[in-house]
């Protein structure tokens, strides 16, 4: 996604735009990417692995049984691993495809297919309106596909509205064809080779040569041996504040990442893999543990300020809750709302720079529950919202924290002098 980006805050420079005559490069984006993920070929993380004095073994592995694990290797052969202390599981999750007749022999994208293709089809229709199909819309339409998006409700449905609004005009701007509140009834391609045509439930028919399903995902544990410790094969696992699974004798079994549903981002599973180490090392070490609210051993950035970014054209971040969660969990809130150029760096960042900015505040503590920024290159700004909410820090003091000047990151100042403004609005009235 980053070239696509790259040229496109580019063409809203003017100078820069100027310079910018062609298309991108597919072929040197394939292999910008390719380099990236070293030809996925993982053997650099495999002499990390030994380097840490940790042994990497091979195969699929199952659980048999507490604190057993048996390794079947691509010969065939056997080996049984059994833990002292912990077991962690950590094997992800897939797409889901919907149950859409004729939609296995139609051979669809994934996520997995969209990101190490190297061909660009001529036309694509992307399924689904959540993170990974805007996503993908934006790469395939930069890279010179003919997108049509279809989502059965409003863009990124978990962000706040305004978000979904903005990506689905930026879309649009960049020549997709953005339709929602669409479904697919069925899908059929009888030639293999050929296209794939769509029927949707308005009657009308979409032909592409490519469709991308981007709607759900499934966890990693069918035929993993959860049966062998008391657990149903294929389902989520619940954990506690450690990762702990719940439901199993002992403490031993850990869940990490996609597998606890809580939140299926890369971070947050590297969030919570650092914490149930932590974890694991004190319970070996019959250390007591510190899992309340913001411990050592306690994940409570997955309950109150996980942080996720979609790389879009504008780009979409947020953390913590949006509104409609924060009232919902009872707290008494109020919004804060900006137009992102309301900062002078955002207009020297990109000419008709175009995005908006949201704070939920807590008005009874007056820290931030939620942050929302939608515009180019807000993904560099999350990390401080993510502070300011993980820290709970009061915005009297936030009011304190001086942004350079110029750059977009100063729309902070105008925000928290804006949430001022409001409270002695109110108390006065």
């Amino acid at each position: 996604l980053r070239p696509v980006l790259v040229v496109a805050d580019a063409r809203r420079v003017d100078g820069a735009r100027q310079a910018v005559t062609g298309r991108l490069d597919d072929a040197a984006v394939f292999a910008r990417r390719n380099r990236y993920v070293t030809d996925w070929d993982d053997s650099g993380q495999a002499l990390w692995v030994k380097s840490i004095g940790a042994d990497l073994f091979r195969g699929h592995g199952r659980l048999d049984g507490p604190r057993r694990v048996t390794v079947t290797r691509d010969d065939g052969t056997r080996q049984t691993l059994v833990a002292r202390h912990a077991v962690a599981l950590a094997t992800g999750s897939r797409p889901a495809l919907p149950a859409v007749p004729g939609i296995e022999e139609a051979r669809p994208w994934t996520n997995r297919h969209a990101t190490d293709s190297s061909t660009v089809p001529g036309r694509l229709v992307v399924v689904g309106g959540g993170g990974v199909g805007v996503e993908m819309a934006t790469l395939w339409q930069g890279l010179g596909s003919r997108v049509t998006l279809l989502a059965r409700r409003r863009l990124l449905p978990r962000m706040e509205a305004f978000a979904g609004e903005l990506v689905a005009q930026g879309l649009t701007e960049a020549g997709a064809d953005v339709r929602i509140g669409v479904q697919v009834t069925a899908v059929r391609r009888p030639d293999p080779d050929g296209p794939v045509t769509l029927t949707l439930d308005d009657g009308g028919e979409l032909e592409a040569d490519e469709v991308l399903f981007a709607t759900g995902r499934t966890p990693g544990t069918d035929d993993i041996g959860l049966e062998t410790v008391g657990l149903t094969p294929g389902s989520w696992l619940d954990v506690d504040t450690t990762c702990l699974v719940d439901g199993v004798e002992g403490a031993w079994l850990y869940g990490l990442g996609d597998v606890n549903h809580r939140a299926l981002l890369t971070h947050q599973g590297k969030y919570q893999a650092r914490t149930a180490g932590d974890a694991i090392g004190a319970r070996a070490a019959g250390r007591p543990l510190d899992d309340g609210d913001w411990g050592d051993h306690a994940t409570t950035a997955d309950r109150h300020a996980v942080p996720q970014v979609f790389f879009t054209d504008p780009e979409a971040g947020a953390v913590g809750l949006t509104a409609e969660q924060a009232a919902a969990a009872g707290h008494r809130v109020e919004t804060v709302d900006l137009d992102l150029d309301t900062a002078q760096g955002a207009n020297l960042y990109a000419d008709g720079y175009t995005g908006h900015a949201r704070l939920v505040v807590d008005v009874d503590r007056d820290v931030l529950l939620g942050v929302t920024m939608v515009g180019s290159g807000v993904s560099e700004l999350l990390h401080a919202a993510t502070v300011a909410v993980a820290g709970e820090v009061p915005l009297k003091r936030l009011r304190h924290a001086v942004a350079p000047f110029p750059t977009i990151s100063e729309i902070w100042v105008f925000l928290v002098a804006a949430y001022r403004r409001q409270r002695e609005q109110a108390d006065a009235g």
